[in-house]
């Protein structure tokens, strides 16, 4: 009787493991054919991908001005959002540090990269901190009041300062595509190795 037993439970299990097979290749096979950026564009400008690891889910990008500025970009995605039916996320959190040649002291902007649908993507700067030195992080040290504390009128000029040095639409727009495509593409790799355990 233990015999039929066992059998019947490796049956079942078999059954088991097959309909999570199809789920798993039916999530793929989702997965590959719905894309829901893939109209969008964007372009990084002057700037170059300094690290894009398909293990990690961050990027860096640095561009050397002519001024003698040299910019620095980390970004990765933010939290999920909605918009309508769709669930996914549709920010991306970027930080900013500008250097200048002979100077050890750095602006650092932190930003938040939001897509509002419609073709309406746009950056809000949430943090803007002057640092006397890249390894001065200390917790005592003063870095400015809160962003949104600051005259509208100065918080309107640094933003398009960071404009100026080619942080606008089209880079954003190459950032949020890039990373979303970024985490789908690991995505789709993790549900393959899950059905390559399974099969």
């Amino acid at each position: 009787m233990s015999r039929v037993t066992t059998l019947l439970q490796k049956g079942k299990r078999a059954l088991q493991e097959l309909e999570l097979l199809k789920v798993l290749q039916s999530e793929i096979r989702h997965e590959l054919a719905n894309d829901p950026y893939k109209n969008e564009t964007g372009s990084s400008g002057d700037f170059v991908m300094d690290w894009d690891s398909q293990h990690s889910k961050d990027v860096t990008m640095i561009k050397k001005c002519e001024s003698g500025e040299e910019l620095a970009i980390s970004a990765i995605l933010g939290e999920e959002t909605f918009l309508g039916d769709d669930c996914y996320p549709k920010e991306v959190d970027m930080k900013v540090c500008i250097k200048k040649t002979g100077l050890t002291s750095i602006l650092q902007f932190d930003c938040k990269v939001l897509d509002q649908g419609q073709d309406r993507i746009d950056f809000h700067i949430q943090n803007a901190y002057y640092l006397k030195s890249p390894i001065d992080f200390s917790s005592s040290v003063y870095r400015g009041p809160l962003f949104r504390n600051l005259d509208l009128g100065l918080q309107q000029e640094l933003k398009q300062y960071l404009i100026s040095r080619g942080i606008g639409k089209s880079l954003t727009n190459f950032l949020l595509l890039h990373l979303h495509k970024k985490e789908q593409h690991q995505y789709i790799k993790w549900l393959q190795k899950l059905e390559a355990m399974v099969a």
